[in-house]
Formats: structure tokens, C-alpha cells, sequence
């Protein structure tokens, strides 16, 4: 009984926490939206934007450590037990795509990384400090330790399997499982999910409308494609993935 009054007060602090943050954050990122939709309608409780810091140890450096990083989307599932009662979503919205070898080998010390260092945009998988704060934070807001973490991404380059073994991961996950999730798959979830009933979200009831009027295909209609070179959105592209 106290375990499901525990699991019952994280849902309810979770939707509490995410309806706040929905309203004020969700429309910065399409891709955020598309995951929260994922999740809820997989029956996932969700937040968003969850801040942590690495802890005020000996090792604490605040000109470094005080500016908090940040967790896309956190889901709880009320039913499940194990690492898929809570989702971990962190996403990368690059329109050129996520080249996973690549970005890997820049982690890893074995290509050149952009002028931010590549470890900065994922600090929870590859600093183990800030990793000790992030699994702190999860088990702070789900009551739970075990965890699925899952980098969200438009579509995939290369060999993504390297990640979900990579040491350094593993243990800054402390030994959860790490997967990707793509655009096209969370898409896939959310047309074939979705009924007549109006929709929570804005992705949901334009999902909605897309299936009413037949403007989805079992197929990709066009060859995927990054921003239009020399555009504001391509400069934005190229300082991320340096």
C-alpha cells in the first residue's frame, strides 16, 4: 500500500508539474511535443524541462556547476514496474539529422569536436558529476531509481547501436537502458493512436485533422532534407553540430 500511495503522489506531482511547464514551455520545441504525446497516450504521466545540477561536493565549481542543465520530458507510468515505468527523454531537434557514429567518436575524444565542447550537450551520459545529479533528480520527482533513457531525434545517421553499450553511458545511467527514438516511429504511435475524440494537445487534434483529410501515407512521400543552405535556420544547425 505504501508503494502504490508513493507511485500515486509522483503521477499527481508529475501532471501538477507538467501541465505548468506545458503551458509555458511545450511550444518551443515541436519535437518535445511530439514525444508528450508519445507518452501519454502510451499512459505515461509527463513533465518537462526538469533542471538538475551536479552536487555541492568538494568537487563543486560554481562558476562551472550553478547553471542548471536540463531534461526535455519525463514520463511515470502508473502500471509498469522496472526501467519502463519512467521515461527519460532528452531531444535533439536538428534538422539535418543525428549522426550517431560521429557524435559518438567526438565524445569519445576520437574526432574533432565543435568549438562547445560535444560532452556539453549531453552531460547526464557522459560527465559522471552531472550524472550523479540527473539520476538524483529522477529518483527526486518519480520516486523511482530504474529508468529507460531515450535521446529523441528527427532521424538517425549511422550506426546508433555503439551508444546503448558504450561504457562511459552505462555507467552514467548507472546501468539503465539507454535507446533512441525516432520522429517517424513517435509519429507512426500518435496517427495510428489518435481517434475522433478532440485531442489534449496541439499535436494531437493537428494529427487529428491530418488523418480526417487523408494527408498521412504509410510511406515517406519525400527524401528527408536539412535546412536551406544559407538560411538563419542553417547558421543555427551548423553551431550545434559544429
Amino acid at each position: 500500500m505504501v508503494a502504490g500511495t508513493r507511485a500515486g503522489a509522483c503521477a499527481w506531482r508529475l501532471e501538477e508539474i507538467g501541465d505548468r511547464a506545458r503551458l509555458a514551455l511545450m511550444k518551443e520545441d515541436v519535437l518535445e511535443q511530439i514525444v508528450d504525446d508519445y507518452l501519454q497516450m502510451r499512459g505515461y504521466f509527463t513533465t518537462h524541462n526538469v533542471r538538475f545540477n551536479p552536487p555541492k561536493d568538494q568537487h563543486y565549481v560554481s562558476q562551472t556547476d550553478s547553471v542548471p542543465s536540463d531534461i526535455d520530458v519525463v514520463g511515470l507510468h502508473p502500471r509498469r514496474t522496472g526501467a519502463e515505468r519512467v521515461m527519460v527523454v532528452s531531444c535533439k531537434s536538428w534538422q539535418s539529422g543525428f549522426a550517431a557514429s560521429h557524435i559518438l567518436a567526438q565524445l569519445r575524444g576520437e574526432a574533432k569536436n565543435p568549438k562547445r565542447a560535444r560532452e556539453l550537450q549531453f552531460r547526464e551520459l557522459w560527465m559522471p558529476r552531472w550524472a550523479g545529479g540527473f539520476r538524483e533528480k529522477i529518483e527526486a520527482i518519480t520516486g523511482e531509481r530504474e529508468f529507460t533513457y531515450c535521446l529523441a531525434v528527427t532521424r538517425l545517421h549511422g550506426d546508433a547501436s555503439a551508444w546503448a553499450g558504450d561504457p562511459t553511458i552505462r555507467e552514467c545511467l548507472g546501468g539503465n537502458p539507454f535507446r533512441f527514438l525516432t520522429l517517424e516511429d513517435m509519429w507512426g504511435v500518435v496517427l495510428r493512436t489518435v481517434t475522433t475524440t478532440p485531442a489534449a494537445s496541439e499535436m494531437g487534434r493537428l494529427a487529428q485533422l491530418l488523418k480526417a483529410a487523408g494527408l498521412t501515407a504509410p510511406t515517406p512521400i519525400s527524401p528527408p532534407s536539412g535546412p536551406q543552405q544559407g538560411t538563419a535556420a542553417d547558421a543555427e544547425e551548423l553551431t550545434r553540430l559544429g
